[in-house]
């Protein structure tokens, strides 16, 4: 069951590193599942959230370092509790019995070889709810083959356009060709967008770009590709909840986002998209206490 955590290769680091013997790669996930929260969360996508909200589940660890990232102290730091296998699915089952319309795994890379155990065994129980993947987009073909017939709903970000931009805020090389190239699959998996009939998504993707301040270009690029490569009948949705944390706030290396959006800068990403004429999508309105919706993790 776990033969494929003896020398992983889950994600595009290819770190081939015996997890089963507690070794740790560039993620720092071990063979144990940690998680730093699960819970109803109504603040995704629409079409995500509905209105019972999402049943999200947060991995900790991860396979970027994003200097901006909202979700640090499980990312970055490894906040969060270990769990087993049939943890997880009886988690997945709790979070049914709550009413929510999915169960969205947040961040779940690193986890994907107990993630497909855990679904198996949540399915013998009586688990019928969609299943959303939502990634930060840097992500083995591989990896997403083994995942098709269990997800339902792929939810990636694509970050960024400038690989140097995914260096510097990543610390990843070629992040936009791999990125393209899993997100593809993923639309080759899901095919048509299946909406039930109370507005929420059944079966599809969702690309969802984070706009950074002083990258607008980036972000263009980005839309360009999404408009020329994503089919009319699968979503994009374009966010403006950037807000300096970690370690854009804390090094002067990274001075150059730690502030918000602009109302220029976001007018600009409106008249883009707009310009382009997408057929689904979600575009966020410029906020200003975006800090408000980071989750509370488990001590």
């Amino acid at each position: 069951m776990l033969e494929g955590l003896e020398s992983c290769t889950l994600c595009p680091h290819m770190c081939k590193v015996n997890r089963t013997l507690g070794k740790i790669g560039r993620c720092k996930s071990t063979v144990n599942i940690k998680l730093g929260l699960y819970s109803t969360h109504n603040f995704e996508e629409p079409i995500i959230s509905g209105k019972n909200g999402s049943g999200t589940v947060f991995f900790s660890n991860c396979n970027l370092n994003c200097v901006f990232c909202q979700n640090y102290e499980i990312s970055q730091k490894g906040k969060g509790k270990e769990i087993t296998i049939e943890d997880l699915a009886n988690i997945f089952l709790e979070q049914q019995e709550k009413g929510v319309e999915n169960i969205n795994l947040v961040t779940p890379t690193s986890y994907v070889i107990q993630i497909i155990e855990a679904i198996k065994i949540a399915r013998k129980k009586g688990l019928k709810l969609p299943i959303v993947y939502n990634t930060n987009g840097y992500e083995n073909i591989e990896t997403i083959k083994m995942l098709n017939g269990y997800i339902d709903i792929y939810l990636p970000d694509l970050k960024y356009y400038y690989d140097e931009l995914g260096k510097k805020y990543s610390k990843i090389d070629n992040y936009f060709e791999t990125a393209t190239n899993a997100i593809k699959e993923m639309q080759k998996q899901v095919g048509k967008t299946v909406i039930n009939e109370n507005g929420v998504m059944e079966k599809g993707l969702i690309v969802r770009h984070l706009v950074l301040p002083g990258h607008i270009e980036n972000s263009k690029k980005i839309l360009k590709w999404l408009k020329e490569n994503i089919n009319k009948e699968n979503y994009v949705s374009i966010m403006a909840q950037y807000f300096p944390t970690y370690l854009a706030k804390e090094k002067e290396e990274y001075k150059d986002i730690n502030r918000k959006l602009t109302k220029d800068e976001w007018k600009e990403i409106e008249e883009y998209v707009y310009k382009l004429d997408f057929k689904n999508g979600f575009i966020q309105e410029l906020g200003e206490h975006e800090e408000e919706y980071v989750p509370k993790w488990w001590e």
